[in-house]
């Protein structure tokens, strides 16, 4: 008897253990897994340079081509980063530069150098929903929204191109794009594999997929996305290229000067 008490016992706390454990791996909330998203999609190791091809695609398969270099370096996982990112074509963008400051407790400042007329112009904080140069994503979109300034809901767990995803519901807290975005993140790393965005209509407007991830360095990256406007047919294709982590980027290129002069040796 002494002994079936003890098995019971023992098979007891191994069944908690083991609950524990799967409670531990898959409990998390609906704020824990866009915080986890939003550092492996935006700021994967210490810094970042990279090669970017964007391809504007209209609905009748028209293409226009933008080549540019972006450099990111963090300061803080989810505070502090800075962004600098050099056009080299079409030729009528070529040397434009754009910048970023973000930060944990405030709006995030954005500036944007225009060559043709020599100007520095200052992105305001209601301009980062406006579409990044021609495009389908937002400035926003580039360089990230912060978790808190949305309400998250788990609205299921699926299956979507044979990867196990979490599906967030997010709802803005003020000042938005989208009036609801869906959200489907990988079990596994994290990375945002499909978005929808959904206008004041609580219509479908616009759609982000990821397209293909590779492991860069021990990092998961996502190297190929595509957003599409569904209301205009319009689409933008981006493939990065030459994915670098880790480079020693120096903070002093993050600076004015550097916006009217790109630095070469980081951007060509």
């Amino acid at each position: 008897m002494r002994m079936i008490r003890t098995l019971f016992l023992i098979g007891a706390f191994l069944f908690l253990g083991f609950s524990k454990i799967c409670s531990a791996q898959e409990g998390f909330s609906a704020q824990e897994v866009i915080a986890k998203s939003r550092l492996a999609f935006f700021y994967a190791a210490n810094d970042m340079r990279v090669k970017i091809s964007m391809e504007l695609i209209n609905q009748n398969g028209h293409k226009r081509v933008r080549e540019l270099t972006m450099l990111r370096k963090d300061y803080e996982d989810g505070g502090e980063q800075k962004y600098f990112m050099y056009f080299h074509k079409p030729a009528d963008v070529k040397d434009t530069t754009f910048m970023v400051y973000k930060y944990p407790d405030k709006d995030d400042d954005r500036w944007l150098f225009i060559p043709a007329i020599d100007l520095v112009k200052r992105i305001a904080a209601n301009d980062k929903f406006s579409s990044f140069v021609g495009s389908d994503f937002t400035y926003e979109d580039v360089s990230g929204r912060k978790p808190e300034e949305d309400t998250h809901h788990l609205l299921r767990k699926e299956v979507l191109n044979d990867n196990n995803c979490f599906v967030i519901e997010s709802i803005p807290r003020g000042k938005a794009e989208y009036t609801k975005r869906i959200s489907w993140m990988d079990e596994n790393n994290f990375l945002p594999l499909k978005e929808e965005f959904y206008d004041k209509q609580n219509e479908l407007y616009r759609q982000f997929e990821a397209q293909e991830v590779k492991e860069i360095n021990g990092i998961m990256t996502i190297t190929k996305r595509v957003m599409r406007n569904l209301k205009t047919g319009h689409r933008t294709e981006v493939v990065f290229q030459e994915v670098e982590y880790n480079s020693g980027i120096t903070d002093d290129i993050f600076s004015e000067r550097y916006l009217r002069k790109a630095p070469m040796e980081w951007v060509k």
